[in-house]
């Protein structure tokens, strides 16, 4: 399952990536913000969307905020989560492929809707690597 996450910064972006899935007929689950006018917090959906990306560990998380650094640093307070911050594809496709990545941060005021879907789908499509990786992991 796909978890999305958002605060009042990333909210667009985060809708824009909603469109895409429902074209595809991906199924997410959406834990917020619904409004860029919601005054919010970004570490409560980031722990909120936190907690349903470990349900599963076949489970993976986008979350979005203005920079996605905000996002990226709450994320990865949970020993669980491996939140990568992704500007480009191939850092998209690296963070899954070496580091098992199992969510995506993006910066919903510094990239176009075209790019983020881009680096959504490689994130998406992109299996972790293993071998060597896999022992460095285990070192988190």
């Amino acid at each position: 399952m796909i978890i999305l996450a958002s605060d009042h910064a990333g909210f667009l972006l985060k809708e824009e990536i909603k469109k895409f899935f429902n074209r595809e007929n991906i199924i997410a689950i959406d834990v917020g913000c619904y409004s860029r006018k919601q005054l919010d917090d970004y570490p409560d959906f980031a722990k909120a969307a936190n907690q349903k990306v470990i349900e599963d560990s076949r489970n993976v998380g986008i979350y979005i905020c203005g920079t996605g650094i905000g996002m990226s640093i709450v994320a990865n307070r949970n020993p669980k989560i491996r939140a990568a911050l992704c500007y480009g594809e191939q850092f998209a496709s690296l963070a899954r492929r070496h580091n098992d990545a199992n969510v995506l941060c993006l910066p919903g005021r510094f990239m176009s809707k075209r790019k983020a879907i881009k680096i959504v789908k490689v994130f998406l499509t992109t299996d972790f690597e293993g071998g060597r990786h896999a022992r460095r992991i285990k070192k988190y």
